[in-house]
């Protein structure tokens, strides 16, 4: 849908017609809602760019060590299995994370499935940072991950 070599004649509102075959409810479910570009035919010969998948493999593992520790004495397996109670219980915020939060949501009209969202998926990417406490940082990480996407 952002390909302008593709755009049909009713663009934007072919797509958004399409995306709103999608139901909300469904996809306040989806955790991670990226926008993926096209790749054109041209650049799949050029040399790979990123990080490779076996360091990033260690970092994966680096994070759900973490969680193992974190999680050792509950019935916690990982972020994703976080419910608003553990979450007060088991997530060191800081202050402006909190603050940083609370006024994202207002703005955003996060629903509540949304906001406990944004809290798991921040304390995933302060994981993957080998960092104790969620700062503000990671919320706006988590919050790109939620809007980055159009949702229906």
């Amino acid at each position: 849908m952002t390909d302008p070599d593709q755009a049909c004649g009713r663009a934007p509102n072919c797509g958004n017609d399409y995306l709103g075959r999608i139901s909300g409810p469904l996809i306040d479910r989806f955790d991670l809602r990226i926008e993926v570009p096209v790749v054109r035919f041209q650049d799949l010969s050029l040399p790979a760019s990123g990080e490779h998948s076996h360091v990033i493999a260690k970092r994966v593992l680096a994070a759900r060590t973490l969680q193992d520790t974190r999680y050792a004495k509950t019935e916690i397996a990982t972020n994703s299995d976080l419910t608003g109670d553990a979450m007060d219980r088991l997530i060191q915020m800081e202050e402006d994370a909190k603050t940083y939060l609370e006024q994202a949501a207002i703005k955003l009209n996060l629903t509540a499935r949304g906001f406990h969202r944004v809290i798991r998926v921040s304390r995933t990417i302060t994981d993957f940072e080998q960092s104790e406490h969620v700062a503000r940082h990671h919320v706006g990480e988590a919050i790109s991950f939620h809007n980055s996407a159009p949702a229906a």
